[in-house]
């Protein structure tokens, strides 16, 4: 008898391990086929991570993992792209405690694909050396994906200065897709609270919200009728 994957979000662990997976990778192909730069809000424990994580293995070109699911027939598996993925799931204490950790994912990411970003105060500039980078190095657009994109503004949500210094410097860091167009395939941004109120993302107008779509209603989480095959 298979496991329930409670508390995993790892596509490569559930699919490897044992654990029940409800097939939901037709809305990685539906996304990719119909747009390039999406917002999901759903509630915390309702899946965005999961499906985070199967987005990064379908664009890292991982067919081991699709085995008798839908993508596996309908995905160009002789592509795979350069990803850069964000999680701000973890507690933020402060602003040098939210760039810090930026900048060890960016620092971290550039390691792996052996290039060198240099260090600099702004993560924006930091993000934006490593989107370009690495463009360059694999002659192939590169994969955004955000998770929990406004945790680190929630976590000091009862402390208002903070979270604003907070905001300030997310508005910056995501100031820079607006100029990296070019240089992107896919970006990917989930979070809790509605991009609009929080006035992060000006100027990335084409940032399509599919959070209320019914064509993506049941992109995270489960259906009745999922519950009973």
């Amino acid at each position: 008898m298979k496991k329930l994957p409670i508390g995993i979000s790892s596509f490569e662990e559930i699919r490897t391990e044992g654990y029940y997976y409800v097939d939901k990778t037709h809305f990685v192909k539906k996304l990719v086929d119909e747009g390039k730069y999406y917002f999901l809000s759903r509630p915390r424990r309702f899946g965005k991570s999961l499906f985070v994580d199967t987005l990064k293995s379908a664009f890292e070109a991982k067919k081991e993992l699709f085995t008798g699911l839908y993508l596996e027939n309908n995905w160009n598996w002789n592509q795979n792209y350069p990803v850069i993925r964000i999680s701000f799931a973890k507690d933020t204490l402060s602003v040098d405690d939210l760039k810090n950790r930026i900048s060890s994912i960016l620092k971290e990411k550039a390691t792996q694909e052996h290039i060198e970003i240099e260090e600099s105060k702004s993560i924006g500039t930091m993000l934006e050396n490593l989107v370009k980078k690495l463009y360059t190095k694999n002659n192939k657009k590169v994969v955004l994906l955000v998770d929990e994109y406004d945790k680190a503004i929630l976590d000091n949500i009862e402390h208002r200065e903070k979270a604003e210094t907070i905001r300030k410097e997310l508005k910056e860091f995501y100031s820079v897709l607006k100029d990296l167009d070019q240089y992107l395939k896919f970006v990917f941004i989930t979070g809790i609270s509605k991009f609009a109120k929080i006035s992060l993302f000006s100027g990335l107008n084409q940032l399509e919200d599919i959070s209320l779509n019914q064509e993506y209603g049941d992109l995270c989480g489960y259906t009745e009728k999922e519950l009973l095959l």
